[in-house]
Parts: C-alpha cells; sequence; structure tokens
C-alpha cells in the first residue's frame, strides 16, 4: 500500500511521502489552532510545516512543482501562515495590542524585502549565463570572468529568504503567550534586519568587477580562440539531459582523432551531464550565436541524433556533414529518412548498408561509408566458463519507445518470465538484471513491470545469500571491498568528490582538463570496475541502474546476454558471446529474423521465454551451441571487419571526406576568381558573408 501511494504521489520515497502528509496536515492544524485558539497547538503545527517544507525542497520532490501549479507555491504558503498567525492573534484578543499591529507591519514589510531580493538574483543569475560555455578552453587570457557568488546567496535563494520569517513568527508566539511585546519585538527585528542584510549581500554582485563581460566580448573572445585553434573536425550535438549518452559514447573516438576535434553541444542540460574529456567543447545555446562563430576551418561535421537544431550547422557548405547515430539496430530509427540531408552516412558494417537500401528512404548506396564501431574495442571475447564458477547472465531491456508497439521492449509481456526461468535455472546461473535509463519515463506499465522485476530480482538475491549452498571467501570479498574503498576515495580526490564548482561562468573559466589527471582517473576507473565485480560474491544477482558499472563492464562479466531489438543486442555481438532476443510482438521466429538482422545468430524467445534452456546450454558447453559460427558472420555483417581496427577506419573516413571538403572549397574559389576576372570593369561582384560558413 505504501508503495502504491508513493508512486501516485510521484514522491521518491516512503520520507518524502511521511513529510507531504506531515505539511498538509501541518496547515490544517494551523488553521484549527488560530480559531480555537490555542498557541501551543499553533507552535506546533508551525514547526511542522516549516520542516517538512525544507526536506520536500531538500529533496527537489515532484510535489513542490505541483503545488505550485495549483497556485499554492511556496511564498503563498508562508503567506497562508503568516495570515493564520495574525488570526490567531485577533482570536486571543490582541487586535488591539501592539504586537498584533508589529505583526502586520513586519509582513507587509517583509514582503517588501522580497521584490529587490529576487530582483537581484534573477539579475544575478541572468548577467553570469554565458552565451557561450566552454570546456578545455583557455579564455582567461583574453576575458576576465570574476567569481561566483557565495553559493549560499544563491542557492534555493527564494526558499532561504522566506524562511527568515522563522524568527518573527516565533517571537510573536512568545509574546502571545506570555502576553508581553518584547520577544515579539525582538524577532520582528531580527527577521527584518536579516532580510536586508541579505539583499545588501547580493547587491555588489550585480555591477563593477564582479560581473562578467558583455556577450559581445565573450564571443569575441571564443572566436579569437576559435581562430587559434583552427578545429578541423566537429562533434555536433542537441538533446534532452537524458540523452547526453549518445554524445558521451563518442568523446573517447573524438580524443583518438587525428585531426583537430571540436564538440558543439546546443543545451546547457547535456554540457552539465557531459563526461570528463580532453577535448574541447563549446556549449551554443542560440542558433544565431551559433551562425555567427567563425567555423571556417572545420572540414567535417559528425552528428550523432537527427533533431531539429541540426539545420543549424547543417546550412554551412564549406564543411561535410555526417550521420554517425548514437548505435546500430534494426529499429525504425536506423534508417530515419532525414538522413538524407547529410553528405554522407556511416555505418558500422554492410548491415547498415543493406537496411538504407531496404528501407528506400533516399539515402543513396554512395554516401554511406562503413567504418565500424570505434566504441566496441573495450568489448571482450567469448571466454569458457571455468569449472566452479557460476555462468552469468545480463538482461538488458530496452525502454518502452514512444508509442505502444509491443516489439519495443520485452519488460511488458515477457519480462517477469525471463526473469523467473533465469532465478530458478539449474544447474543456477547469476542474473544481472540492467535496464534502459528511459524505462518508465513515457509507460506507468512498464515502470510497473521494472519494479516487479527489481523485486524478484532482490527476493532470490536475499535468498540464496541465506542458502548454504552458495558461500563465498569472507576474506577475498574483504579485500576486494578495501580495494573498492581505496579507488572510490582516490577518484572523489582527483574530481572533486562531486562537489558544486560554481556557476555556469566560473565553469566556463576554469573547465580545463588536466590530461595526465584525466589518463589516471581512466586508468582508475577500469581498477574500479575490476574491484567492483570482485567485491561481490559471483553467484550474487544484481540490479545494475545507473551509469556505473557501465553496460560494455556488465558485458565483459557476463556469460551470455537476453535483450531486445536495439543497439544493445549489435554491440554485445562483438563478443562472440550467445545472446537471446525476445519477439515479443509474436511475429514468428522466421519473420522476426527476416526484418531483423541482429537476431539471425540468436537464441529467439517467445513471451513464455521457455526456449532460455537453449541460451544456457550454450553457455555450460561450447559444443552444444550451434549458432557460434553464424554469430560470427554476422559480427563481419553488422560491425565490419576487426583489421584495419575501427577507428584506424574512422580517422581514414574522416581524412577522406576533408580531401572531400577543401576540394569543394578550391573549386568555389577558383569558380569566383574566374567570374571576377570576366566580370566588367567596375562592376560589383561581392556576396555577403555568411556567418559560419564564411572561409
Amino acid at each position: 500500500m505504501i508503495s502504491t501511494a508513493i508512486r501516485v504521489a510521484r514522491v521518491g520515497s516512503a520520507a518524502e511521502l511521511v513529510a507531504a502528509v506531515l505539511m498538509m496536515l501541518g496547515y490544517c492544524c494551523l488553521m484549527l489552532a488560530a480559531l480555537v485558539p490555542s498557541v501551543p497547538v499553533f507552535a506546533v503545527a508551525a514547526a511542522t510545516t516549516y520542516l517538512s517544507d525544507h526536506y520536500l525542497h531538500h529533496k527537489g520532490s515532484y510535489l513542490i512543482s505541483c503545488l505550485s501549479r495549483v497556485r499554492a507555491g511556496l511564498s503563498i504558503r508562508f503567506l497562508i501562515r503568516q495570515l493564520l498567525l495574525v488570526l490567531l492573534l485577533a482570536r486571543l484578543s490582541l487586535a488591539d495590542n501592539l504586537i498584533y499591529y508589529g505583526a502586520i507591519a513586519c509582513f507587509i514589510a517583509f514582503y517588501a524585502l522580497q521584490a529587490p531580493h529576487g530582483a537581484l538574483v534573477t539579475l544575478i543569475r541572468n548577467r553570469r549565463k554565458m552565451p557561450v560555455a566552454t570546456r578545455n578552453i583557455d579564455l582567461t587570457s583574453r576575458v576576465r570572468i570574476p567569481d561566483a557568488p557565495p553559493r549560499p546567496l544563491l542557492h534555493r535563494s527564494a526558499e532561504k529568504m522566506l524562511h527568515l520569517d522563522v524568527a518573527a513568527v516565533a517571537g510573536i508566539l512568545l509574546s502571545a503567550q506570555l502576553d508581553s511585546p518584547v520577544p515579539g519585538f525582538t524577532g520582528i527585528g531580527l527577521t527584518l534586519l536579516a532580510g536586508c542584510l541579505y539583499v545588501a549581500a547580493l547587491t555588489p554582485y550585480v555591477r563593477g568587477a564582479k560581473i562578467p563581460p558583455s556577450p559581445t566580448v565573450i564571443l569575441k573572445a571564443v572566436d579569437d580562440w576559435l581562430g587559434e585553434y583552427r578545429p578541423e573536425t566537429v562533434l555536433y550535438f542537441s538533446g534532452s539531459r537524458d540523452a547526453v549518452y549518445q554524445v558521451n559514447m563518442w568523446l573517447e573516438t573524438m580524443e583518438q582523432l587525428e585531426t583537430r576535434p571540436l564538440v558543439i553541444l546546443r543545451e546547457r542540460a547535456v554540457l552539465e551531464r557531459l563526461e570528463p574529456t580532453t577535448v574541447p567543447v563549446v556549449c551554443v545555446p542560440g542558433g544565431v550565436h551559433l551562425m555567427n562563430l567563425d567555423l571556417s576551418t572545420v572540414r567535417v561535421a559528425l552528428y550523432a541524433a537527427n533533431v531539429g537544431k541540426n539545420i543549424h550547422l547543417l546550412r554551412v557548405p564549406t564543411m561535410k556533414h555526417v550521420f554517425i547515430g548514437h548505435g546500430d539496430s534494426d529499429k525504425v530509427a536506423s534508417v530515419n529518412p532525414f538522413s538524407k540531408v547529410y553528405d554522407e552516412v556511416w555505418t558500422a558494417g554492410r548491415a547498415g548498408r543493406d537496411r538504407y537500401a531496404v528501407a528506400d528512404v533516399g539515402v543513396r548506396d554512395d554516401a554511406i561509408v562503413e567504418v565500424g564501431r570505434p566504441q566496441l574495442a573495450p568489448i571482450k571475447g567469448r571466454h569458457d566458463v571455468p569449472e566452479g564458477r557460476m555462468p552469468t547472465v545480463l538482461y538488458a531491456p530496452t525502454w518502452e519507445g514512444w508509442d505502444d508497439n509491443p516489439g519495443n521492449t520485452s519488460l511488458l509481456r515477457a519480462g517477469e518470465n525471463i526473469v523467473r526461468q533465469l532465478l530458478k535455472a539449474d544447474p543456477p546461473v547469476r542474473l544481472l538484471y540492467k535496464p534502459h535509463p528511459f524505462t518508465g519515463t513515457r509507460s506507468s506499465a512498464a515502470r510497473a513491470a521494472d519494479r516487479r522485476i527489481t523485486a524478484l530480482v532482490e527476493k532470490a538475491t536475499a535468498q540464496r545469500s541465506a542458502d548454504e549452498r552458495f558461500q563465498a571467501d569472507p576474506a577475498e570479498l574483504a579485500a576486494a571491498q578495501a580495494e573498492l574503498a581505496r579507488v572510490e576515495a582516490r577518484i572523489a580526490e582527483l574530481t572533486g568528490n562531486g562537489a558544486e564548482k560554481g556557476d555556469e561562468a566560473v565553469a566556463t573559466r576554469d573547465g580545463l582538463t588536466d590530461v595526465a589527471q584525466h589518463a589516471e582517473i581512466a586508468r582508475l576507473r577500469a581498477e574500479w570496475n575490476d574491484a567492483y565485480w570482485r567485491s561481490l560474491p559471483d553467484f550474487e544477482h544484481r540490479v545494475i541502474t545507473g551509469p556505473e558499472p557501465r553496460l560494455y563492464d556488465c558485458f565483459n562479466v557476463s556469460d551470455a546476454m537476453v535483450s531486445d531489438i536495439s543497439s544493445v543486442v549489435s554491440d554485445f555481438i562483438a563478443s562472440g558471446k550467445p545472446y537471446a532476443v525476445t519477439d515479443s510482438a509474436g511475429l514468428g521466429a522466421e519473420e522476426f529474423k527476416r526484418r531483423n538482422t541482429a537476431v539471425r545468430a540468436a537464441v529467439i524467445l517467445t513471451n513464455k521465454a521457455t526456449e532460455l534452456g537453449e541460451l544456457l546450454a550454450a553457455i555450460r558447453d561450447p559444443a552444444a551451441d550451434p549458432l557460434a559460427e553464424d554469430r560470427r558472420e554476422l559480427k563481419r555483417y553488422l560491425l565490419g571487419p576487426d583489421e584495419p581496427t575501427s577507428i584506424e577506419q574512422f580517422n581514414t573516413a574522416v581524412a577522406q571526406l576533408a580531401l572531400k571538403a577543401r576540394t569543394r572549397n578550391l573549386g568555389q574559389e577558383s569558380r569566383a576568381a574566374a567570374q571576377a576576372t570576366e566580370a566588367p570593369e567596375g562592376a560589383d561582384t561581392a556576396e555577403p558573408a555568411d556567418g559560419v560558413a564564411a572561409g
């Protein structure tokens, strides 16, 4: 029942639900205490509303935004409490008392202070918002960017300002109880003084040396840097903060390019969640600002997603535009007709080329280039399960998608059957359950299925840990856990333990990645991954959410995988390990394979998942794996040859396309020169410059 209430209220925990209930009851009690009247009851109810309100804000509860939408926002809640306090004084026959008029005057003056406070906070934030935010770009030698105001001044500033009325409310209640005006006027004085000091503390940050330069100056500094750096290959991305993985997966590839790379982002939320990289990054939210940046040296632009904002760079003719995507699968999104706007479309292997040919969406065959998948280099190949070690099966379903197609995800129709079959397998296996990050974002049914599966896995884990048949060496686990703690501490030390690093302006000024430190963190993350898996008994089921351990790390510790039609399947094929895919829509094995290339070497599961025995047999005995050769052939078809390496193929494709861009630009210059020579003397042949297209 509690979990149902949590889900209906859309809160994150039982504690949030309790706080929300207490806050609502608290306001009801305030009304009753004011009418009765009772000072002690009012004081207790007021304290309850203060504390519960603060807790919900601290947790960032969804209920807080809901209250704002129904006109019960933060300011209104504080105002209601103050009005009820005035009502309490009236009911106590204090309407002719000086403290009554003092309370009214205090609250009027207090709300008068909200206007300059809110204006100052808004002005500071707006002035410190950069027209272009950067990482790994040295702007300090070109512009002066001052430190941000102390975090306590701006973080949850409205809540802090309103909570300054605590002193006045407490003092007035004491005056009502003791029949003395001294506590009340003392509290009133403290509240108004604190409010004035808060406003005064903010004032210096809206003028003089404490504000960053104008947008024009910042843009000029970025342009100067671009002129010196002369980027040649750009990775362009626009999307929501939840889609940041689509650009993160390409960062390591960009670091390995043989040309000067640059990452261009369009949303601040994406920049905030971008993984550390040594590649220069420019976040340009404004389309006009982007179109006026000097990108004249860029010859190749790479696009990881098909989105509307791509047009702001696609309009530039001096560079060649390539769709590289963010995965390789048989989903409809992999053959989006929008792809024909690019000069080339790069696919992992022959399968991508054939996919476009079958779809017939206007992408020419000569515009498709097979470059492999550089991101798959960390995936390890198949190894026999050692004697005595329990096999591990990864269940990694995709999310429900934007429509209700039953083939989108196995979670709804088959998920629980798959998990139950694996949990009761004999001989036993270990199950790793890693749902897609978007699971449940659109469908409440998918969210509920995910919760049920998680509960099944956690229950089985508890039962297995209490079973004497499953024992681990405590000393080995303790040593691995100690190593894990050591590595985590060192990573936290190098990364600042996630501490606040200032606002956008400070992050732009100080966002230079230390290359040596970046390499050390990469090495430590590899050590962390090794220690993480050693710190767990090799028989322990696990639900894995969040960014760590990563999907490919789960691939490497697994002996087989169960998934759905998505790029996850294509990536796993790089390992050569057995895998199963669920025919959730009930197409039938032959039709399912005909429609989806990536399942041609898979064990095909129905929604009852009774075919899982074939997958488990292939894990335990390679001789009982009839699909091994099919997987090797499919790997070559989907992902291309192993030699040359994918990053070598990628660099070659970049170099060849850059040459085409330079050839085109030289041809344009030659034609312009010829036209200028042939033009009548005195004729004006100049054409207006086209922003980033110039050069």
